[in-house]
């Protein structure tokens, strides 16, 4: 493990007593402060859920077109369902990969906001009804992953536990499960472009022994392999944001794998209720000595509420959906 890229931290430490769950919260807060990615084990999770989920992935990407295209995201104002290979883009630029995109099953919201229109159902193959089942078990495991690492953030920063507790009340989640097809190019593809997740909090489970994730640090980008029985972990642009720098989200891509490979990763973001903003930490005075400021970039302004980063992603991702069901934010002031 000494050459992998990316500090490993120990999810059950935060249970072995009080100077384990402070050196826990002391490396999590280092880890985030200098890179914004670490791996995560001790998280609880069972290898039989991992083992479920990844059959479940690959029985759907193996069902037939038309039974993924019935699902397909054009018919979804809420940016869910099925996206055929070639389907996203990051930063303008074709992403090569499918996936399906699934987020909390809630009744649409008419009027409002803009990001009121991400509010809605997802999409299911009738084809494969234990989807479903195992997704929303993998949601309920990562959603307690998350508020668990969100409460130690807020010790380690200088406030108190419950600091974020309300704006997660009912928080915006969304999963990809996603499949990288390999490709016979020469040079290496884009798998997914380079980005920051516009959220709070990202947990990223990779088949096992498949590369292609690259985190930039200092400049250049470093490979950040599967490591057994661990979680990926990033932050994104909100938790930036109320820290006023302190802690960074960072940069990463995929690479595609080379055929006749393939990749199956499953990304689970876990972010703030749509209308919620996340509350803007006053740091003590050696952190906040050490914050930076909000990276500032005309192109991808960091918004203070959710939704508003949400939509903004979402537009940017998918023209095609936007174009169909929202045309009237296309071209719209990111």
């Amino acid at each position: 493990m000494a050459d992998l890229s990316l500090p490993i931290l120990d999810l059950s430490q935060l249970d072995a007593g009080p100077e384990a769950a402070s050196r826990f919260r002391d490396d999590l807060r280092a880890a985030t402060h200098d890179v914004g990615f670490f791996y995560l084990t001790g998280t609880g999770v069972s290898p039989e859920l991992e083992a479920r989920l990844h059959r479940a992935a690959l029985d759907f990407f193996a069902l037939p077109e038309a039974d993924k295209l019935a699902i397909e995201n054009v018919n979804s104002p809420h940016f869910r369902g099925y996206t055929r290979v070639g389907g996203e883009r990051t930063q303008g630029k074709v992403d090569w990969r499918e996936q399906i995109d699934i987020g909390p099953e809630r009744e649409p919201v008419e009027g409002g906001p803009a990001f009121n229109r991400l509010t809605g159902p997802n999409l299911w193959p009738a084809a494969q009804p234990e989807l479903k089942e195992v997704v929303s078990e993998w949601h309920d495991a990562l959603t307690e992953i998350a508020r668990k690492l969100l409460r130690a953030w807020a010790l380690t920063l200088g406030a108190d536990e419950s600091y974020f507790d309300e704006p997660f009340r009912e928080p915006s989640t969304l999963i990809k499960i996603v499949r990288y097809p390999g490709t016979h190019e020469p040079e290496p593809q884009q798998g997914v472009g380079a980005h920051k997740d516009s959220g709070v909090l990202t947990l990223l489970w990779v088949e096992p022994g498949k590369g292609g994730l690259q985190v930039e640090r200092n400049g250049e980008w470093v490979s950040a392999p599967p490591v057994p029985g661990a979680f990926v972990v990033n932050i994104g642009e909100l938790l930036e944001y109320a820290t006023g720098g302190y802690l960074k989200a960072t940069n990463h891509r995929v690479i595609s794998p080379r055929a006749p490979e393939e990749r199956i990763s499953i990304p689970f973001f876990f972010n703030p209720a749509l209308d919620q903003q996340l509350p803007l930490l006053e740091l003590p005075a050696d952190l906040a000595a050490e914050a930076t400021g909000i990276t500032e970039d005309p192109t991808n302004p960091i918004h203070a509420t959710y939704g508003e980063n949400a939509m903004k992603s979402r537009l940017r991702a998918h023209p095609d959906v936007a174009a169909i069901h929202h045309p009237d934010l296309v071209g719209a002031k990111a």
